[in-house]
């Protein structure tokens, strides 16, 4: 991806976060309670690729919980990356990068090399793919 695309398609990702912006308080009280469970509990974390993993063991219930975010996001992603002439796997990889930006310490991302890291203090790894 060229270096003008990276960065156009990162200022259409930030002007869709900013315009939700304001739902994002919202968003956040609702969401699932075992979903707000299991991330602050490192049994799942961000991935590279825009979606939710889950680190660890497997359970029938981590795996609707992620199953049901990560459908969600795939629509919202198909979406704007069609309004933003980019490829899904382009916007999911900015939308990645964009959540892996803003964990929290103690929260668990993906790391370039693949592994999970949980967040510290410091900036998260980031993937040379990630926009500037």
């Amino acid at each position: 991806m060229t270096t003008i695309r990276k960065n156009r398609l990162a200022l259409g990702l930030a002007a869709t976060v900013l315009s939700i912006g304001g739902l994002s308080a919202v968003a956040y009280a609702q969401r699932d309670p075992a979903y707000e469970t299991a991330r602050s509990a490192g049994q799942v974390g961000e991935k590279m690729d825009g979606y939710l993993g889950i680190v660890g063991a497997e359970t029938p219930s981590l795996k609707q919980i992620v199953n049901d975010i990560n459908i969600k996001r795939r629509a919202v992603y198909a979406e704007k990356a069609q309004a933003a002439n980019a490829t899904l796997e382009e916007y999911a990889l900015t939308a990645g990068c964009l959540a892996i930006s803003r964990t929290v310490p103690g929260e668990k991302y993906q790391a370039p090399d693949g592994s999970w890291q949980t967040r510290t203090s410091a900036p998260p790894l980031r993937d040379s793919r990630c926009p500037a």
